[in-house]
């Protein structure tokens, strides 16, 4: 399970935004639905990501932060010995929602859609 504690210890303050950012730059992939938001690309790269706070709001049981994702993804081909095309990185970036609960940090992460 996702667990965000240092943004939930970070809720309410001024570093909250920053803190969030960090957490969740830290990540590894599979906890986010980078690969389901791709659009121009087919698989996700393995560079780092950056995340955009979108929007916050308090609900009763979890804080819902609205994030925009920037990352990289590349075009697969077939990797044969003699494929002279390089392997060429591609911007992409998705929203995504990230629920975290209030008093366990537990988080959900789902892909908004336009």
């Amino acid at each position: 399970m996702l667990r965000l504690p240092e943004s939930l210890n970070a809720w309410a303050s001024s570093e909250f935004g920053d803190v969030f950012k960090q957490e969740v730059e830290q990540l590894d992939g599979q906890h986010l639905p980078l690969q389901q938001g791709l659009a121009a690309t087919s698989h996700v790269s393995e560079r780092p990501i950056q995340v955009m706070i979108l929007g916050v709001t308090e609900e009763a049981e979890c804080i819902r932060v609205r994030a925009g994702i920037f990352y990289t993804g590349v075009i697969s081909g077939c990797n044969c010995a003699d494929d002279p095309s390089p392997i060429d990185e591609q911007n992409e970036y998705c929203v995504v929602q990230i629920d975290i609960h209030r008093t366990t940090a537990e988080s959900t992460v789902g892909l908004v859609k336009d």
